[in-house]
């Protein structure tokens, strides 16, 4: 008798299961993130970005499917650094591009900081999304779009601001690490870093609408010591 009333809760509990799946939308790009009320059990998913910048699309950057419309375009309280993570010191050259050196096989660190400085009169953007990506991997059908044999644990990220960091006290930033490492076949490469500091949600399936945005561009050099 126990046996026999297992099976059917293991066999309600399937069914019930089965349905929560059925009932779910697919995660439609672009939206930042989305919480599924289809979950009965108190779990929500969370869908990440940015997923279609040459990775599940031949999309070049971010305005193929966002509008460049946010209130932040202002490049002097801009904030887009790359930091060495042991001594916090900037990777920035004279030319505004940055630079990251490694040995082959070194694990190297770098912090990535994005925001802008504090003010009153324009509302702050609450989420910096970014992206370093090999513009050349585009439209190829390699999953991974940073540079061809460099090694990489995050290459892209979407994060709310709040981050606290010495020497960014006056500002409302993200921050996070990222480690390369040069593979044996490794070559210098010229990558490109996609941000966009963002407010608002996208509208399913109008990714221009409900969101304000801006979009900026930074080169980093890739170079094996």
């Amino acid at each position: 008798m126990k046996i026999k009333a297992f099976i059917l809760s293991v066999f309600v509990l399937g069914i019930a299961a089965f349905s929560t799946i059925m009932r779910q939308q697919p995660p439609y790009h672009p939206e930042f993130r989305e919480s599924s009320s289809a979950f009965q059990f108190g779990i929500n998913t969370a869908y990440a970005y940015p997923p279609a910048v040459g990775i599940l699309s031949n999309s070049k950057n971010c305005m193929s499917c966002h509008a460049n419309n946010g209130p932040w375009k202002d490049e002097n309280k801009l904030i887009i650094d790359v930091l060495d993570m042991d001594t916090k010191k900037s990777l920035k050259q004279p030319d505004g591009s940055f630079l990251i050196e490694a040995k082959r096989w070194e694990q190297k660190t770098v912090l990535t900081v994005i925001g802008r400085k504090k003010e009153n009169s324009v509302a702050i953007p609450y989420r910096n999304a970014w992206l370093y990506i090999d513009t050349a991997t585009i439209g190829t059908h390699s999953l991974s779009k940073f540079a061809p044999d460099w090694d990489v644990n995050l290459p892209m990220s979407c994060r709310l601001i709040g981050d606290k960091l010495p020497g960014y006290e006056d500002a409302d930033i993200s921050s996070l690490p990222m480690t390369i490492q040069p593979l044996s076949n490794a070559k210098n490469v010229e990558l490109q870093l996609q941000v966009m500091l963002t407010k608002g949600e996208s509208i399913k399936g109008e990714a221009q609408e409900g969101m304000q945005g801006n979009y900026f561009e930074k080169k980093v050099i890739l170079k094996i010591k």
